[in-house]
């Protein structure tokens, strides 16, 4: 029974349902069943008709429980030390990563029915942990125990197995060498904690006589670890053969990507090496799904912010551009705005260069070197597609702008970056990239800037009373006394005093006024000054309500925005 009352449908007819196995398939299944009692699902299996992957992840479906895949993944170390190797063998569960901020336990285990595997588990971790099942293949969860336990996986522990061990590290292991051979785990354990830190980057950076180490965790880089210099070959060359990199070359630049499954979450790596004059500098550019996707709603946006940006959507036709330099969070907007258009009865088709982030439903393009195709030649063939919606990377020139222009003005609705220093400055960018008053009139929904700061951590930021200077700065003229807050650190944010981003937005939302502004070339002044007058802020204005807020400081919203022109605006 299931828990609206009705019986739940049995592993068969759901197999048949969805295609993935016959009816004369589950016929033989059954009739082997009748000689041989065993599990449905696993006679399918034994017979071919199924893969234990796809009969894991039914069966989560069914159940209710995540499935996981354990090929590929590297595990925590700090989980692998909380379940013993007997304890895994007996109960056949494999433990994946230990959340340290909720102390939950992620084990993946081949019966969630098995509820005395699952009651073992809880006695044994007691009050340490908080266990999460996911379910796995046997099969799967048997390898993994085999290949995990028993090695160092912490990065020190396999540091020391190093430099105390007689096992050669200086030359790289080759492409079919096993998880026991310690560069491998090495490797894996660096990726692992970057994950765990949640850093966007990972950058190998070698010197004369070591290689640093740095993670950008919320856009600022923090040196994390100094190695030797004699492991980076070895390290260099595992790195390059994950990424699809020619190991042989050492003097050209090279790009790359590959996935993996670290701290229970699927993880896409873009590579890209570049020659110094201390040797290969490898940075690795971290996307992970979960995290890069998020609702309109979910973006941190005050109120009238996005109220404002759902009003600019509502328009059937036009292009909106998103603004602001690398890293400024542009792509996660896009993909927000994407998430909130997509549904069954609207094409999105989009052109990146390369796509971040898998999104349901939406017909996504790469144009890779293989591909063939820039973004000009995209839009052309997109708009033989029947799209509702286009969205185009980034407008880097005259024919991809004059494309896009085009397909906005042909009944589409058409979402973009752009790189200019605010939204009104994007105005004269197009007319550099050669886009004429007449067409970008009517034809702009609006235009959105953005920055992203720290956020200050809530369990450990100070108060302390604002000085003279930094009331000019805030423009705040009363006599008044000012509580700001300061960083302080903690081990909820890494003792690091700040934890997650947050966006600064400026937008501004086109309307006929605009339009006649542009069309009989206004100064910018006069476009600024209407803009003002329907409700459009700067970004300095929103980035010291969120210093009056507490949730950043003074020194973050300057290291991304002109304050100075608060302080005499």
């Amino acid at each position: 029974m299931d828990g609206s009352g009705g019986k739940r449908k049995r592993l068969g007819d759901t197999l048949v349902e969805r295609g993935l196995i016959s009816s004369d398939q589950l016929r033989i299944a059954l009739l082997e069943q009748q000689e041989s009692p065993r599990p449905l699902g696993k006679i399918l299996v034994a017979l071919g008709f199924l893969t234990d992957e796809t009969l894991h992840e039914v069966l989560s479906q069914n159940l209710g429980t995540e499935t996981v895949r354990l090929s590929g993944l590297a595990p925590d170390a700090a989980a692998l030390d909380l379940i013993p190797r007997d304890l895994a063998r007996r109960h056949r569960i494999f433990p994946l990563v230990l959340d340290r901020q909720t102390h939950t336990l992620v084990i993946a285990i081949a019966d969630t029915a098995d509820i005395v595997a699952m009651d073992q588990v809880r006695a044994h971790l007691g009050t340490r942990a908080v266990p999460q099942w996911r379910l796995a293949s046997p099969a799967e969860i048997q390898q993994a125990i085999e290949q995990f336990y028993g090695h160092a996986l912490s990065i020190d522990g396999i540091l020391q197995e190093i430099e105390t061990g007689d096992r050669d590290v200086t030359s790289a292991p080759d492409v079919g060498a096993d998880y026991r051979h310690p560069i491998v785990r090495l490797v894996d354990a660096l990726l692992t904690e970057a994950v765990v830190q949640n850093a966007s980057d990972l950058h190998f950076e070698p010197e004369a006589g070591f290689v640093r180490l740095r993670y950008r965790i919320d856009g600022v880089l923090r040196q994390v670890r100094v190695l030797h210099r004699r492991y980076w070959p070895a390290l260099l060359v595992r790195l390059k053969i994950m990424a699809g990199m020619n190991i042989a070359e050492s003097r050209a630049a090279q790009d790359g990507r590959f996935g993996r499954t670290l701290a229970g979450r699927s993880i896409d790596f873009r590579a890209a090496v570049h020659p110094t004059v201390h040797g290969e500098n490898f940075v690795l550019r971290i996307l992970d799904g979960k995290r890069g996707l998020v609702s309109l709603d979910e973006l941190g946006l005050r109120d009238s912010q996005l109220d404002l940006l759902k009003l600019m959507l509502a328009r059937p036709e036009g292009i909106l551009l998103v603004t602001g330099p690398t890293g400024s969070g542009k792509t996660t907007t896009l993909y927000s705005i994407l998430a909130h258009r997509n549904e069954e009865g609207v094409n999105v088709m989009t052109l990146e260069d390369p796509v971040e982030y898998a999104v349901p439903m939406v017909r996504q393009t790469s144009l890779s070197d293989a591909v063939r195709m820039n973004f000009a030649d995209g839009i052309r063939s997109l708009m033989r597609q029947d799209p509702d919606i286009i969205l185009v990377g980034e407008i880097r020139d005259r024919d991809t702008a004059e494309m896009a222009f085009r397909a906005a003005m042909t009944g589409h609705q058409v979402f973009s970056t752009l790189h200019s220093n605010s939204a009104l400055r994007s105005l004269p960018r197009l007319l550099d990239l050669g886009i004429t008053p007449e067409v970008i009139s009517g034809n702009v929904i609006g235009i959105v800037a953005q920055r992203l700061v720290r956020k200050l951590c809530p369990h450990c930021r100070a108060p302390y009373l604002a000085s003279d200077a930094e009331r000019r700065l805030l423009g705040v003229t009363d006599d008044t006394p000012l509580t700001l807050y300061r960083p302080v650190g903690c081990a909820h944010c890494g003792h690091r005093g700040y934890r997650g981003r947050l966006a600064l937005i400026e937008a501004v939302r086109f309307d006929r006024t605009i339009d006649d502004l542009i069309a009989r070339r206004a100064p910018l002044g006069e476009i600024e000054r209407h803009a003002r007058e329907i409700g459009f802020e700067p970004l300095s204005r929103d980035g010291v309500r969120r210093i009056m807020e507490g949730v950043t400081t003074i020194a973050e919203v300057a290291r991304v925005v002109d304050l100075t022109e608060v302080a005499t605006g």
